[in-house]
């Protein structure tokens, strides 16, 4: 595997184009940081987080950063929480668990863009498996993200 199906159709249907960055296998956004030799503040992850109501979203952050569910959940005036690993396995079936692709439109779900995520030239983002990451352009990445919600609601874990 190298990029997810959905990923794939998502940003060909979106005239995306991006590079495929190889790198060794890794476990967390953090960690394909280091593999891949990329400032981690270039690197976009995905969570997933339900309400009280059940309904699901993606939240997407700087992989050196760590949600503030309270602030998020007061912006938003929703009560959320972390979803359970077995069922984000469900919900990306065509990817290597954990490795999430950050955007919630290719999945049919609701998604938040932290406001850091626009201040690179560049940004990395999961692919779908552990061993690649796809590089595109800030241009791409604001249109791809334009009718989504955005706002801080992240901070730094890693100096």
């Amino acid at each position: 595997m190298t990029i997810s199906v959905r990923l794939n159709e998502y940003l060909s249907q979106n005239e995306v184009s991006y590079d495929l960055i190889s790198h060794p296998h890794s476990s967390s956004s953090i960690s394909s940081a280091v593999a891949a030799n990329i400032p981690p503040a270039q690197i976009a992850k995905a969570v997933i987080l339900e309400d009280h109501e059940g309904r699901k979203m993606m939240a997407v952050l700087l992989a050196d950063h760590k949600i503030s569910l309270g602030s998020l959940g007061e912006k938003l005036n929703r009560d959320l929480h972390l979803i359970d690993e077995k069922s984000v396995y469900k919900m990306f079936e065509d990817c290597e668990k954990g490795a999430i692709p950050p955007f919630g439109n290719a999945y049919n779900m609701e998604a938040v863009y932290d406001d850091l995520l626009v201040q690179s030239k560049e940004l990395y983002l999961e692919a779908g498996d552990h061993n690649s990451l796809l590089r595109v352009s800030r241009e791409d990445f604001v249109r791809l993200i334009k009718d989504s919600k955005h706002m801080r609601f992240s901070h730094q874990t890693i100096h």
